[in-house]
């Protein structure tokens, strides 16, 4: 302590974060990956990243956008025909059921280019990306209804839905926001386009929003700024958007009926535009499915309480918490009390009449999360750089803590569900200034992690975040999630579909027609067969690989030299790639993830003959080894096998079969073994011809078998030490 400089409060902070080795985190926290289109993944408390996902950008370790199957799901993305590989994501949202999280998919938005994909949980892999036909930007996605039917998406700057030219001269009359509402299949795992819809909105710049929940449960709830409708122009005189967006004192809360809207669709009161159902606004004032309420300029986040009776708005250019009682704002739209109509002939209904309460927190408001405890909200104050913690009952200030620096969204345990967990807060911290080493004018952002436990908040940990901006982040109880450690042997992971690529050992085999060479692949420690792959220049080459090992964490790697391709191959998982032979040359191709102690030796190469190359005779090369190489290589192979059978002994006397990682290491050293079997086979028939070249090498390769038989059994015998097997039988 005294050495660093340390108090008694750092050490206990750190106490709070600090997860033994091999142990797990309590919560696991999704973040958007800002502009590097990606999502974060990281455990609380720990604040340990464990993996990026790929998304909207390629993801080079995990092949994302590199290998065949990816790629599909990345020119998903394409808009109007052009390959868009990057975007800007903003809100991450988890699958719920009953209003909860259930752990099973993961919704993520992009803000510069209007789309949502959809990650499944049980690999943590992007399997599909829809664009939206309407909007030219959006910021209010992704939020999920309470069994995730829909997926709520919101646009920000008003754009007219055509492709056209139109004039900002026409922004009141042809310019447009909206709210979408993609329908989710869970069965599938994906968004079904076909029975989606958007609610047309006026020409202001819709933003964030929030679905009902409980006696809400049916509505959703999308703020709004720039409802003065004002288009800047420095260039030609006039003063810029920020001053014309931000004069009048409040701004409009947009409030849907979802439920009927989706009625109204499957009655066919909506309208085609470039392809999906719109309910235009005039038809959504007619069927009272539509309404404004003022709200507190210049908004940024509108949040449902867990019992679904309150809504909270904060305004950036407020000092102030809105808190709004649903059943007031119901009471006014069933006694047709509205206290005026925008320009649109939306229904306005009275702040006055709709407010539970009103809270000076301080400056710059902005988004709010709520506490497992009864009442308790803690909103971020963007210009104080602090986070308020509040009872939105009583509309009193409990508590306030000084962040680092320039808060933006805050983020409680499960605290946008119906029952938040508590105990943690991570505050989205746009500006690090001096709180990490200094690494250039560009700085990464900073989440920090606050106990909220207790009466007072606690800051714990400053975690440096150098990936883009995440804007947003969602945290679930780790034992919630249930993903997958292997694949069915064959699986296309993109699709969760047999691969038309799959190929069992012993299928491997290169099919050529016309211009067209087709490789059907292995990989298991430590080869990749084929090991030798001949093309000529201008072949197509298509390369599938399955991963036939079954062990945990057991995954391989492909690339070729400078043809930019590169594979992730999961136990498993069968993946392609694919490419034209454009050049001749020798380019040797390997496995690129560190898989075992001849990883190295996991090699091939690629041949490329140039057109009309006539094969050269070759001259066999002398043998190298002897009778004593083989006695030698033998002796070795017999010391092997009887570590291997120690090991077996240890792990068939103990009830290994109650830990499934163990069985599963079994299965795999039992595959590696039987495998040896054959190399020993192979080796015997050498011995018996006295070539002793082949028969040294076959031996080789046996004991290669049963180093990774023996470093399988190993890794089994070590989990059941430290998991407390007992005695068979006992």
């Amino acid at each position: 302590m005294k050495a660093r400089g340390l108090t008694q409060q750092n050490l206990l902070a750190a106490a709070k974060t600090y997860v033994p080795t091999g142990g797990r985190d309590e919560f696991t926290a999704f973040a958007s990956g800002g502009q590097s289109g990606q999502i974060i993944v990281y455990g609380i408390p720990s604040m340990r990243i464990m993996k990026y996902i790929g998304v909207f950008t390629p993801e080079p370790w995990q092949g994302y956008g590199f290998d065949e199957e990816s790629k599909k799901v990345l020119r998903q993305g394409n808009i109007d025909g052009k390959e868009i590989n990057w975007g800007d994501t903003h809100h991450p949202a988890l699958s719920e059921t009953n209003g909860d999280y259930d752990g099973q998919f993961l919704f993520i938005n992009d803000k510069a280019n209007p789309r949502l994909a959809v990650i499944d949980l049980r690999d943590f892999e992007t399997k599909q990306i829809v664009v939206n036909p309407l909007y030219k930007s959006e910021h209010g996605g992704a939020f999920v209804t309470p069994n995730t039917d829909y997926v709520i998406e919101a646009s920000q700057y008003p754009a007219p839905y055509s492709k056209k030219f139109v004039p900002l001269e026409r922004f009141n009359e042809e310019y447009r926001g909206g709210v979408t509402y993609w329908k989710f299949d869970r069965k599938s795992g994906k968004i079904d386009p076909k029975q989606s819809f958007t609610v047309e909105l006026p020409p202001y710049s819709q933003d964030l929003s929030d679905a009902g929940k409980l006696v809400s449960d049916g509505w959703s709830f999308t703020n709004s700024f720039c409802t003065e409708r004002y288009v800047g122009g420095i260039e030609k005189g006039r003063p810029p958007y920020e001053a014309g967006c931000s004069a009048k004192d409040t701004d409009y809360l947009h409030m849907i009926n979802w439920k009927k809207a989706a009625e109204l669709v499957k009655q066919g009161k909506a309208k085609k535009i470039n392809g999906m159902d719109v309910i235009m606004m005039d038809t959504a004032v007619k069927e009272g499915i539509l309404f404004l309420i003022p709200e507190p300029k210049s908004p940024h986040g509108v949040d449902v309480t867990p019992d679904g009776k309150l809504i909270t708005v904060a305004g950036k250019l407020d000092s102030h918490v809105s808190v709004y009682s649903f059943d007031k704002i119901m009471a006014q739209i069933k006694a047709g009390k509205f206290e005026s109509k925008d320009p649109y002939g939306i229904p306005v209904l009275s702040m006055k009449d709709s407010l539970h309460t009103q809270v000076a927190l301080g400056l710059g408001p902005l988004h709010t999360q709520y506490d497992s405890k009864p009442c308790i909200a803690y909103t971020s104050l963007y210009v104080d750089s602090q986070v308020a913690k509040w009872n939105y009952c009583e509309g009193k200030v409990l508590d306030k803590l000084n962040i680092h620096y320039n808060i933006g969204h805050l983020m409680t345990m499960e605290g946008d569900t119906e029952h938040p967990k508590g105990h943690y807060l991570v505050a989205l911290n746009k500006l690090a200034i001096d709180r990490f080493i200094p690494v250039g004018p560009l700085h990464p952002q900073n989440h920090q992690l606050i106990d909220i436990s207790e009466d007072k908040m606690q800051l714990l940990y400053d975690m440096p975040l150098p990936l883009g901006e995440p804007h947003y982040v969602v945290a679930i109880k780790s034992t919630t999630l249930k993903p997958g450690i292997r694949y069915k042997v064959g699986t296309d992971s993109r699709t969760d579909e047999p691969s038309k690529g799959a190929t069992r050992a012993g299928e491997e085999r290169v099919v050529r027609k016309g211009k067209s060479v087709e490789v059907f692949g292995t990989e298991i420690r430590s080869h990749i067969t084929p090991e030798t792959i001949e093309a000529e220049v201008g072949d197509e080459v298509t390369i599938h690989l399955t991963n036939l090992e079954r062990a945990e964490d057991e995954t391989h790697g492909f690339t070729v030299d400078t043809y930019n391709v590169h594979a992730s191959v999961e136990p498993g998982k069968t993946v392609t790639v694919k490419f034209k032979a454009d050049r001749e040359g020798v380019f040797p191709f390997y496995c690129t993830e560190f898989c075992s102690a001849l990883h190295l030796e996991m090699e091939g190469y690629l041949l490329v003959k140039p057109k009309g190359y006539k094969e050269v005779k070759t001259v066999e090369a002398k043998a190298v080894y002897t009778k004593a190489d083989y006695d030698k290589q033998v002796k070795t192979n017999v010391d092997t096998q009887a570590v291997i059978d120690s090991v077996v002994g240890y792990i068939t006397s103990v009830n290994y079969k109650d830990f499934p990682p163990v069985v599963a290491l079994v299965d795999d050293a039992t595959d590696q073994l039987n495998r040896a079997k054959e190399a020993k086979a192979k080796m015997e028939d050498a011995a018996k011809k006295s070539d002793w070249q082949n028969a040294t090498l076959w031996a080789g390769q046996w004991w290669q078998y049963q180093v990774k038989a023996a470093d399988i059994g190993l890794r089994a015998k070590t989990y059941l030490e430290e998991h407390g097997a007992k005695k068979a039988g006992k």
